[in-house]
Parts: structure tokens; C-alpha cells; sequence
């Protein structure tokens, strides 16, 4: 855990070392605001609550997330830094871990930098704040599955460009999953159960179950499941190119 400590600390400070956070930070903020105050109407919804800010978080983290994601390994692979890495007293799962934590804390960050609508919505109303932190933590937990799949894909390739490619249409896939135009599609046709097993797979499912208030366990777990799989795979990766 003291080597996944430092590491932490060298990937959170080289985020931050660029325009990368900063960026992502900036972006995050002002997109968060349009989705809720234009797009969401949350003034015109009467509704002191911050449903139209979460609704569109799947949506924010399919193109910012990948985007952060991307360098991780691809620009080490580019460089020719991991090489350098590999040689130090480290592992790999170490390297990973920490990597991950490092873009996740940012992730977090610019998560705490919107609380502004938090005090909006209690300036407005009472709204049950319970529900709204519950959100905000499927939230936090819904940009780790992101961005382990993001971290994958850069694993996957030496360029950032492809990279990102691969991870937006997989997320992609998570998302659109348990969307009701697809479900309807395949409804008469599949039968249900074979339906909900595709819809149990969707970013969107688990998240809006969390976002109502009821942390339970099947939701945490999922989005657990799905960073400690989507890891593994790039670590797996990781260690068949330094064979190679």
C-alpha cells in the first residue's frame, strides 16, 4: 500500500502538472450547469431537487471520462516511460491501483466542485438531501466503471486518439444498454428475461436505482464488479506487452 501511496501521488500531481485536470475540471462545470439550468429546466420544473443535473451525468462522463483516461498508459507506452516504471521496485497491479485512484480522486474533485447547485436547491426548496448524496456517490461510483474501461483501452493502444475511440463506444455500449428505445426494440421478440438481463448490464440502470435514494447492494456491487473486471483486463494487457 506505501508504493500505491506514492504512485497516487505522482499520477494525481502529473494531472495537475498539465492542463489535463484543469481542463477536464473547467469543462465538467460549465457543461453541468448548461445540462441543469438549460437543458434540464430546473428552474421551470418548480422542483427544488437536482434530477436534471444527475440525469445527464452518463452522458458527461461518455466523452470527458475517456478523454481523461486516455494517457494513462498510452502516453507511457508513446513515450517509452513505462519501460522506466517496470524497472522500479513496483508491480504492476501497484502501478494500475494507483493510476486509477489518482484519476478517480480528480474525478471526485470535480464531483465536490458542483455543490453550489447542492445550495441552490436548498436555497430554493427543502429538497432531501439524503437522496441527493446518495446520488452523487452512484455518481462518483458510476465515473469509476468509466474510467476503468477508459484506463483498458489506453492499456489496449499507444494512441491517445484510439484510445479514447474504444472507450466511448464501449461505454456507449453500458450506457445505451437499459435505454428504452433499445428495450423496446427488442421487445415481442426476446423474451423478458433475456430483456432485463441486457438492461442489468446498463451504466443508466444501476445509477438511477442509487440516485433514488436506495444504495443497495446489487447496484454498489455492480459498478465494483464492472471497475475490478475492466482493470484486471487492462493489467492482463500490460503485462502481455512487457512479455512481448
Amino acid at each position: 500500500m506505501r508504493h500505491v501511496g506514492i504512485l497516487l501521488k505522482r499520477e494525481f500531481a502529473s494531472f495537475f502538472a498539465t492542463p489535463v485536470a484543469y481542463v477536464f475540471i473547467v469543462i465538467f462545470l460549465m457543461m453541468s450547469g448548461v445540462f441543469t439550468f438549460y437543458i434540464g429546466g430546473l428552474y421551470e420544473r418548480g422542483q427544488a431537487d437536482l434530477l436534471p443535473f444527475f440525469n445527464f451525468h452518463p452522458w458527461l462522463y461518455l466523452f470527458l471520462v475517456p478523454a481523461m483516461a486516455m494517457r494513462t498508459w498510452s502516453e507511457e507506452r508513446k513515450s517509452g516511460t513505462i519501460e522506466l516504471i517496470m524497472t522500479l521496485p513496483v508491480t504492476t497491479l501497484e502501478v494500475m491501483i494507483g493510476k486509477f485512484l489518482a484519476a478517480w480522486l480528480v474525478l471526485g474533485m470535480s464531483l465536490m466542485l458542483t455543490f453550489p447547485l447542492w445550495l441552490t436547491v436548498n436555497y430554493l426548496g427543502n429538497p432531501d438531501n439524503g437522496i441527493i448524496l446518495a446520488a452523487y456517490f452512484g455518481s462518483w461510483l458510476m465515473a469509476g466503471a468509466f474510467l476503468a474501461i477508459g484506463i483498458c483501452m489506453s492499456a489496449l493502444s499507444k494512441s491517445q486518439v484510439v484510445a479514447f475511440i474504444l472507450a466511448v463506444v464501449v461505454c456507449f455500449l453500458f450506457v445505451l444498454s437499459g435505454s428504452g428505445v433499445l428495450l423496446d426494440a427488442f421487445e415481442g421478440w426476446l423474451p423478458n428475461i433475456i430483456i432485463d438481463t441486457i438492461a442489468s448490464f446498463s451504466f443508466v440502470t444501476h445509477f438511477e436505482a442509487i440516485s433514488k435514494g436506495v444504495i443497495a447492494l446489487n447496484d454498489v456491487g455492480y459498478f465494483i464488479i464492472v471497475i475490478g473486471v475492466w482493470l484486471y483486463a487492462g493489467l492482463v494487457i500490460i503485462e502481455n506487452k512487457k512479455a512481448d
